[in-house]
């Protein structure tokens, strides 16, 4: 792994850094492709929403920009993940005074599977681990990410993603991922505005739906809704989407020419073509 912090090739940061000492701090994770960071202007308006939250002063986005530029520079595929913390403080709570944030950029290899993922699915459990409600810091990626921690923790090695319900049995989100269901030719996503991550590809995914003429419905969705799905599929922007494959007991079989099928096939499409700077299709 390499590493730059605050421009400067380190792998050190300072004991008394906010982001270490209280999850003081907001990130994001972005795929590279021959040295262009995919969908980077839309990472950096979540990750500047996450600053304005959270009252992080101080990041200059044009400087991150550089550095974004410098640290990828001649990189074929790799990972680039940004944290941007307060920056160092004293022993408390309190951030006054506080105006000059730590930037973090490293770089990582892309996690061996996720081509074959993508073709030929993938099983899923529910996860026991709630998520609890706060609207202030739901849809941006903050640092304090104990739930998905536990919630992954879950996993055995037979499945590849887990479900994660709220406080109330709603399902949210994926361990790393947001969700879809496909049901009677709709697609449906969880509302996200007590918690979960409003992911930068949900919202790609979302926008491809929509130029599709395809009917896109975001609510509140139940277990049952989940089971009784036609299908379902994951998404986020390492991993593009993944179909799932076999949830607990029930194995879904997206045959060819269906609604489902050919969902997944168009997004699919559209999102390698993303990835590898080619036009979109219609």
């Amino acid at each position: 792994m390499t590493t730059l912090v605050n421009g400067q090739l380190t792998d050190s940061l300072a004991v008394s850094d906010r982001g270490l000492q209280y999850g003081d701090g907001v990130w994001e994770t972005i795929p590279i492709s021959f040295s262009c960071p995919i969908l980077l202007d839309k990472h950096l308006e979540r990750l500047k929403w996450g600053c304005k939250a959270l009252n992080l002063q101080g990041l200059d986005e044009a400087l991150l920009r550089e550095e974004i530029a410098y640290f990828t520079k001649d990189v074929g595929h790799s990972i680039l993940k940004i944290i941007i913390t307060r920056g160092s403080g004293g022993r408390g709570y309190s951030s006054q005074g506080l105006s000059f944030p730590t930037r973090l950029l490293s770089l990582h290899n892309v996690p061996q599977g996720i081509h074959a993922y993508r073709r030929h699915g993938i099983s899923v459990q529910f996860c026991d681990t709630r998520l609890a409600h706060n609207p202030q810091l739901s849809g941006f990626k903050h640092l304090n990410r104990l739930e998905q921690v536990l919630a992954r923790s879950e996993l055995s090695d037979k499945f590849q993603e887990g479900i994660v319900c709220d406080i109330e049995g709603n399902v949210i989100e994926g361990t790393m991922s947001n969700l879809f269901l496909i049901s009677h030719q709709k697609i449906i996503t969880p509302l996200l505005d007590q918690c979960g991550i409003k992911g930068i590809m949900r919202a790609y995914i979302i926008s491809l739906l929509d130029k599709k003429n395809i009917d896109l419905i975001e609510r509140e969705v139940s277990i049952d809704d989940v089971e009784s799905a036609d299908g379902l599929f994951f998404s986020n922007s390492v991993i593009g989407l993944w179909p799932v494959a076999q949830l607990n007991n029930k194995a879904f079989d997206y045959k060819e020419n269906t609604f489902s099928s050919d969902v997944i096939k168009f997004l699919q499409n559209n999102i390698y073509k993303l990835e590898t700077h080619l036009p979109l299709s219609s």
